[in-house]
């Protein structure tokens, strides 16, 4: 009876056995491996060991070569080798590559080897990468389908933009963009303006005007009828006719709310403490979207009956060159607006009525480019602001940033992460859309907050808060600067960079810089888009000598620059051609306390005889008092130039070298200056832009005329200096023949010869009582000179049947006073020499 018990226990334990085995071999990934941790764990172990053998081995040389003369090393590598191609072969064969490794002829078998394994390694690491992806999710086959002009959110993960916070896990910001957007700038009905003029406003109807708005700008509308000035752009238009009717220019480029601005003040009611009202929760705010005029008119009507309300911009600049504005959100206590400011572009001017109001507070946080951006796009114009900004450093918060203060007063932390999207999208994602609101949302209750901290922290007195409403009045009265270039606009731009260029690098870089102000304008594209300044530093410094070379500085290339490559490379070339010139260091002046903004090189204000003061500095420390002030009244006269020593003249020339270099950029005034008064030769701008011009043709004229005048003194000195030393010579000749011809004279000294020499450069003898000397009662044996004496040197050209006279001389047919031993313009090799017996 136990027997069978035990039967049955035993093979049910056997079956739970079996089955618990069989689970365990479905379950595995691969034979006898359960994961993929562990077959990577186990392959990594077995790829190591290989590499541990594979160094073991003899390596390739004398010593491979002494294992392989043994037969049995020789025939095992042989047997492992096609082991291993063969194990090879199969695993490209199964990712279908080519695997004829074996089928090699011999002389080019290890290169095609190689060629073929390193072309299946790209293959499966391809497939690798692939299927990596896919286990992530990303599918790279597939596109989504998505509304015409919008393209899926990229995450951009990098070291700038990843926030790290108490969570285990990195957070990254969300660039939006999208490569297939319509430009805006195509549906303005009035163009983008980039010409390099001047901003006009925009404003032509002016309510809550204190002051009327300037005739010119009510009568902008005559510039259609003006068919001369159609085909330039609208600002050069409005100037020209400013010019012909003779206006003020004072009216065309004011602040048009100049006097309404500083007559304004502060409401009482404003100055007092008040009550924060609580804000909406966002989701049971309602919002709407403006972008029709019907819209539009009926936010500025809602607007005008509200005592504050918040405003915020969200901006585009990379795609323009100016920049656009694309979005504007405003929000009441009650209610939320998004308005679309690329479609309502030329009726925004409405919202003026609500936005100039006095009464109204327009809360803005950071509205310095806000105001840039409402006056240059739309037209509109803030009295009554309030910024938030100013409030907080007002109050010395940890931090000034919406973000802090969201956090600070209504504990909402912002989502940033499409802090960086492209506003142009249209439609707007949702996700877009509540990032904007959450801009303005929250700003009425804070200005509350901030309003009442303001009065709490001054205890109670208004003057703190007083000074926030300056501060924000002072950003209302900005106004728009459109950025003009200029021949040293780059200049500025190179002393940011704080690089030491040469001539040559220097040149490339004022002619890149000009080449994309210049193609950026035109494009309406941004410098950025058009060559960034790290690309632009890089081509100036490298002056590539191909366009390859261009192409190589950038990365990416621009599109704008692949483009026009040849065009940069002529400019690289024509920076080339600049000769390499020494930085002249000029010395600085010592500071005149009786001329205000003294600048070191500016010499337009302050007199030439200040840069000797250097000089006087210099003569007091190497000289005395007396020759120091000699030394200075002589460089003082500088019509007494025979006076002057080498080292006067000299000091003299490196003093007047101390001129301004940068006088041809004089003056440095930020006016707008019209270009046909530059070339009208009766205005003073012409003559102040041609000053440095007209002056270096002065001294270029002077010095010309200076080294003629010291030519002609120096050849009428030479011509002096002749006729005396022809004189010198004269009496010196008779004097010697006088002394040869008597021969019981004794010949003077040289002590005498000088003594009597200096009283005749003191008085030197007239030229009327010099008579020619008389050359036919001379003795002209003196002029033959000494008989040589006899050389002791050993001479091998000497004959020993020269012919001597009786007293055993030489004869005087010899060369004489030759030092050579061997005679010039004579070949004497086939002459035999008598050598001298030892």
């Amino acid at each position: 009876m136990d027997s069978p018990k035990s039967n049955d226990s035993t093979n049910s334990g056997l079956r739970d056995s079996t089955s618990k085995a069989n689970d365990e071999e479905q379950d595995e990934l691969c034979p006898g491996f359960r994961n993929a941790d562990a077959f990577v764990k186990y392959g990594l172990g077995a790829v190591l060991s290989a590499t541990k053998a594979s160094a073991s081995l003899p390596q390739t040389g004398d010593e491979d070569d002494f294992y392989r003369s043994f037969p049995g090393f020789r025939e095992f590598c042989e047997s492992q080798g096609d082991k291993l191609l063969h194990c090879m072969s199969q695993i490209m064969q199964h990712h279908g590559c080519r695997s004829h490794l074996r089928d090699q002829s011999k002389l080019t078998g290890l290169e095609e080897r190689f060629d073929l394994v390193v072309d299946s390694n790209d293959v499966i690491l391809e497939r690798v990468g692939i299927l990596l992806d896919e286990a992530d999710g990303v599918n790279r086959t597939q596109q989504p389908v998505l509304p015409a002009g919008f393209q899926p959110p990229k995450i951009v993960v990098s070291s700038w933009n990843r926030m790290v916070g108490s969570r285990s896990r990195s957070e990254t910001f969300r660039l939006l963009h999208a490569k297939n957007v319509a430009r805006p700038q195509l549906k303005f009905k009035e163009k983008v303006d980039n010409s390099n003029t001047p901003f006009i406003p925009k404003i032509f109807i002016k309510p809550n005007a204190t002051k009327p708005l300037s005739s010119y700008f009510t009568n902008k509308q005559i510039r259609k009828q003006r068919p001369e000035d159609l085909d330039v752009p609208a600002a050069l238009a409005d100037l020209i006719h400013q010019q012909r009717t003779q206006e003020h220019v004072e009216d065309m480029f004011a602040h048009p709310y100049q006097y309404e601005l500083d007559h304004f003040t502060v409401p009482e009611g404003l100055l007092s403490k008040p009550e924060p009202q609580m804000y909406k929760p966002i989701s049971k705010t309602k919002c709407s979207f403006i972008d029709s005029l019907e819209d539009l008119v009926a936010l500025n009507e809602k607007l005008c009956k509200l005592s504050e309300f918040a405003v915020d911009l969200e901006h585009h600049n990379y795609r323009s060159f100016l920049g656009l504005t694309c979005l504007m959100q405003i929000s009441t206590r009650e209610e939320d607006f998004i308005v679309d400011t690329i479609e309502l572009r030329s009726e925004l001017y409405i919202l003026n009525e609500a936005f100039t109001d006095p009464a109204i507070v327009k809360v803005f946080h950071g509205a310095d480019s806000d105001i840039d951006w409402l006056q240059r796009d739309l037209g509109l114009y803030v009295v009554n602001l309030f910024d938030t900004h100013q409030a907080s450093r007002a109050l010395n918060l940890a931090r000034h940033s919406l973000d802090h203060l969201l956090k600070h007063f209504c504990t909402v932390d912002t989502d940033k992460r499409y802090q960086l999207a492209d506003w142009r999208i249209r439609p707007l994602p949702e996700e877009m859309v509540q990032y904007a609101r959450t801009d303005t949302h929250y700003l009425p209750y804070i200005y509350d907050c901030v309003r009442a901290q303001l009065l709490d922290f001054n205890h109670g007195q208004p003057g703190l808060l007083q000074s926030v409403w300056n501060k924000s009045r002072d950003i209302s009265l900005k106004k728009y600067v459109k950025p003009i270039f200029t021949e040293e606009s780059y200049l500025e731009l190179q002393r940011k960079q704080k690089r030491s260029l040469n001539t040559q690098q220097l040149t490339a870089f004022r002619l890149l810089f000009a080449w994309r102000d210049k193609l950026a304008r035109q494009e309406d594209e941004s410098t950025g888009f058009t060559l960034p300044t790290h690309m632009m530093n890089k081509i100036s410094e490298e002056l590539p000598r191909e366009p390859q070379g261009i192409i190589a500085c950038c990365n990416p290339v621009p599109p704008l620059v692949r483009q026009q490559v040849n065009e940069l490379h002529l400019l690289v070339q024509q920076a080339r051609e600049m000769p390499l010139l020494k930085v002249r260091r000029w010395l600085e002046p010592m500071f005149l306390p009786e001329v205000t903004m003294f600048g070191p090189h500016d010499t337009s204000r302050v007199s030439e005889i200040y840069f000797i003061q250097p000089v006087r500095f210099a003569c007091s420390c190497f000289t005395s008092c007396d020759n120091s002030a000699f030394f200075l009244k002589e460089l003082e006269t500088p019509n007494d130039q025979d006076s002057h020593s080498v080292a006067q003249m000299k000091a003299r020339r490196i003093i007047e070298s101390f001129e301004n270099p940068f006088r041809m950029y004089l003056p440095s005034s930020g006016v707008h200056i019209s270009k046909n008064a530059k070339f009208d030769q009766s205005s003073k701008i012409y003559e102040i832009s041609k000053r440095w011009k007209l002056q270096s043709i002065e001294q270029q004229q002077k010095e010309l005329e200076a080294k003629r005048e010291a030519k002609r003194k120096s050849k009428e000195e030479a011509k002096e200096r002749s006729k005396k030393e022809s004189a010198k010579g004269d009496v010196k000749k008779r004097e010697r023949v006088a002394s040869e011809v008597g021969e019981l004279t004794p010949k003077p000294s040289k002590k005498l010869l000088k003594s009597a020499e200096k009283p005749e450069k003191k008085e030197p003898p007239p030229q009327d009582d010099f008579n020619p000397f008389d050359y036919s009662q001379s003795d002209l044996k003196v002029f033959a000179g000494t008989k040589p004496k006899d050389n002791t040197q050993f001479d091998p050209n000497r004959r020993n049947n020269e012919c001597k006279n009786a007293k055993g001389q030489k004869s005087s047919s010899g060369p004489g006073n030759r030092s050579m031993s061997y005679m010039a313009g004579k070949s004497e090799r086939g002459v035999r020499q008598n050598w001298p017996k030892r």
